[in-house]
């Protein structure tokens, strides 16, 4: 074990014991990038609904309840700032889902006469229009090839929809709406953006 692992190491397992010095200089290790990446994610139409401080703080509190609990396993600094990314991502899309299910409650529809630029409002890629073409033409890419149901449960899921009341929705059977997410969620997984929305 090199000098480097071993020292962060034993840098974890002191922020497990309680250590609070210990968990400020581990939280050190991700919080710059986690908050440049939240900062990313949060395009003009999650902007108004979400703070990419509170997202931030609310990653801090998840990773340190999980280091705590010892759910969480890394090895590294790269890794943990892996993990502090996809709890972020997870908690962006979450609460997007919610928001939509409150709105489409309330009788706003979401934009869809343009399913790839519905969902190139919600990520952060404003600053570049080569960027925004490039990301809007991925988009288009990927959701043109789903046909049909699959379609159809990525933009019920886009609209705020659990998987069971799509499937609902669809006249699907739950798991087999279940096991279509998980196929699906593979196969945009080069589409991080789309794939943790959905």
């Amino acid at each position: 074990m090199s000098a480097l692992s071993s020292e962060f190491s034993d840098l974890l397992s002191e922020a497990r014991a309680g250590n609070e010095e210990a968990m400020s200089r581990l939280v050190e290790q991700y919080h710059s990038d986690i908050r440049i990446i939240a900062r990313a994610h949060l395009g003009p139409a999650l902007r108004p609904y979400m703070d990419s401080l509170d997202l931030v703080q609310s990653v801090h509190h998840s990773l340190i309840v999980g280091l705590r609990a010892k759910r969480f396993e890394f090895t590294s600094a790269d890794k943990l700032v892996a993990l502090a990314s996809v709890v972020l991502r997870r908690k962006i899309a979450r609460h997007w889902r919610t928001l939509r299910r409150q709105q489409r409650e309330s009788g706003v529809r979401p934009p869809d006469s343009n399913l790839p630029d519905y969902v190139v409002s919600l990520a952060g890629r404003e600053r570049d229009p080569a960027d925004i073409a490039s990301f809007r033409d991925q988009i288009a890419f990927v959701l043109g090839r789903l046909k049909g149901d699959d379609r159809d449960l990525i933009t019920l899921r886009l609209e705020g929809y659990s998987t069971a009341d799509a499937a609902r929705l669809l006249n699907l059977d739950a798991d087999v709406a279940r096991v279509r997410m998980s196929r699906l969620r593979r196969q945009l997984k080069d589409t991080t953006y789309l794939s943790a929305l959905v």
